[in-house]
């Protein structure tokens, strides 16, 4: 039977009467869930945190890129095994950095020690920085409560924070060779 407006009450019990029973399934296969795996259901975000994955890229970071413990010198890279940035700043930040640790490699074969020691010290002051700035970023990431495009974003932070340090302890490494055997 319809009513004045010409809906049948019946069918509008009916559609909320289903409603309601998909709510309480729902909520009652996440009872089920947290009665199964403990206090906290595992939905996808905490699943996410605890593994260390990015829902849009299930891969590793060094499964997409090449794995930076292997590499000498970045510098020694040719352009097209260089490391891959999502954002367009970084890929132009690594660029110049590149052009710049080059630079300061050829300088050090001509540099006095005065130089050379003066640039030992800035490098060094710098790593503590670019180390705890890689610091933050890492644990960041590991609390899993990062939105996916803030997540890219810090997983690209913390690729320049590596690259930067990787450059950084080989130019310190130059410099010292140089203050070692210019002291002789």
């Amino acid at each position: 039977m319809a009513d004045s407006t010409g809906t049948n009450p019946n069918a509008i019990e009916e559609e909320l009467m289903d409603e309601l029973d998909e709510e309480l399934d729902e909520e009652l296969d996440e009872e089920e869930a947290e009665d199964q795996f403990g206090d906290d259901a595992l939905t996808a975000e905490a699943l996410e945190g605890q593994l260390g994955l990015n829902a849009l890229n299930p891969l590793s970071e060094e499964e997409e890129d090449l794995n930076l413990d292997e590499i000498d010198n970045i510098l020694d890279l040719s352009e097209d095994k260089y490391p891959k940035f999502t954002l367009a700043k970084n890929k132009a930040r690594f660029l110049r950095m590149v052009s710049w640790y080059r630079a300061k490699e050829e300088w050090i074969e001509v540099a006095p020690l005065s130089g050379v020691t003066k640039l030992f010290k800035q490098q060094t002051k710098e790593l503590e920085g670019i180390r705890s700035s890689k610091l933050d970023y890492e644990m960041e990431l590991e609390t899993g409560t990062l939105t996916p495009s803030q997540r890219s974003y810090r997983r690209d932070e913390l690729k320049m924070c590596r690259v930067q340090e990787k450059m950084a302890v080989h130019l310190i490494s130059k410099l010292q060779v140089k203050i070692k055997s210019g002291r002789r």
